[in-house]
């Protein structure tokens, strides 16, 4: 007779243990050294005779404690087989971290400064001053050559220049992931000069507008994917370098145009050694960390005063301009080449890289050279045409 589902079964002994699906789970296994214990029984002491497993305790960690997943972990890989390491093993830094003194604090690697990967000597301005001073001592000798002897030679030098750093910022912008066609760049670079030197702003305006038209026609061969953003990189590369750089031919084209140049280098040149000597000396506070951490307020202060003194002593020696015009002269520069190094190195940070290039040793590329020119060339322009008209 079935017993009855309603009948509470006896309590104490006489109660059947409870099975699972086909008996499988009867509360004991085959390879039991103990008995079960159920939730809500008191624990049960172990069997005589059965040895008690030892607790076991993690091994002591030698170094300071660290919490969540570490950069540096590719340097303590467990032995064998590469193959058998598992992914996700926290080895890869972030895409974020930038390859220098900044992105070292994240990736725990040394800066490197260089593409064959060898750190150069640095000093505490974080440049090899050797290379630095010696090349720009001999740039600064071919400009004023070229200046000096004859002013369409400058011409020369300067469409040189903007070409190299066209190649220089559209090679970082193909290394992170943009295809700016660059042919029609180079080629509308020139046009810009050219007209810029015959036909004034407005020749220089059109240049512009035709090459920013022959990209977007250039780019179509290309297919619809990512159209948008590489011609957009292309029409940024073009305003950059080449329409900045026209700038420095307007200040070219009249009768002292030689003077107005010299006057304009002179005056980033100062803002760059100002607030060199004044970050090294006095910098404690920085200006903008996560874009530049060697910027500090007090090298922008110094660049603003070395501007003043050389801008004051240009504008009324040498144009016969007020001395105010000296001086806004002066800090105008001194916060547009500032702010010019600012977005390259925003620039840069955005995509990864340390430096546009290497051709120059000590100052990285060329085109590195060109980020504090190539705005105050516009400022430049214009201040002195209201300060020092023709």
């Amino acid at each position: 007779m079935p017993a009855d589902p309603h009948r509470p079964e006896p309590p104490g002994p006489g109660r059947e243990p409870a099975r699972g699906l086909a008996g499988l789970f009867d509360g004991r296994r085959d390879d039991d050294t103990g008995p079960v214990v159920r939730v809500g029984q008191p624990p049960v002491p172990p069997r005589p005779g059965v040895p008690t497993p030892p607790p076991v305790t993690p091994p002591p960690v030698s170094g300071p404690a660290t919490v969540g997943l570490r950069w540096d972990a590719e340097d303590e890989q467990p032995e064998g087989d590469p193959a058998e390491v598992p992914e996700g093993d926290g080895a890869e830094p972030p895409l974020t971290a930038m390859p220098d003194a900044l992105g070292a604090e994240a990736t725990g690697e040394p800066p490197v400064d260089n593409p064959s990967g060898a750190p150069r000597a640095t000093g505490r301005a974080g440049r090899d001053m050797a290379s630095a001073v010696g090349v720009g001592l001999g740039l600064g000798g071919v400009v004023i050559a070229t200046l000096l002897i004859w002013r369409p030679a400058f011409l020369l030098v300067l469409t040189l220049a903007v070409l190299i750093s066209i190649v220089e910022l559209t090679g970082a912008l193909e290394r992170g992931g943009h295809r700016p066609p660059r042919t029609p760049v180079l080629v509308g670079a020139v046009a810009m000069v050219a007209l810029a030197w015959t036909r004034g702003p407005s020749g220089l305006v059109v240049a512009f507008l035709l090459t920013v038209f022959a990209v977007l026609l250039w780019r179509l061969g290309d297919g619809p994917v990512g159209y948008l953003r590489d011609a957009s990189a292309a029409a940024f590369v073009a305003f950059y370098v080449p329409l900045l750089a026209g700038f420095a031919v307007l200040l070219l084209a009249p009768d002292d145009g030689t003077a107005r140049v010299l006057a304009f280098i002179a005056t980033v040149v100062c803002s760059d050694v100002g607030g060199f000597a004044a970050g090294v000396l006095f910098g404690k506070h920085p200006m903008a960390p996560t874009v530049s951490p060697k910027k500090s307020w007090e090298g922008l202060a110094g660049s603003v005063a070395a501007c003043v003194l050389i801008g004051v002593l240009l504008v009324t020696l040498t144009f016969h301009g007020p001395w105010w015009g000296g001086a806004l002269f002066g800090v105008a520069i001194a916060l547009t080449a500032t702010l010019g190094d600012l977005g390259e190195s925003l620039i840069k940070r955005d995509l990864g890289i340390k430096d546009m290039g290497d051709l120059l040793p000590g100052h990285g590329g060329l085109m590195d050279r060109m980020d504090s020119l190539l705005p105050s060339a516009v400022v430049a322009y214009l201040l002195l045409s209201v300060v020092a008209p023709v």
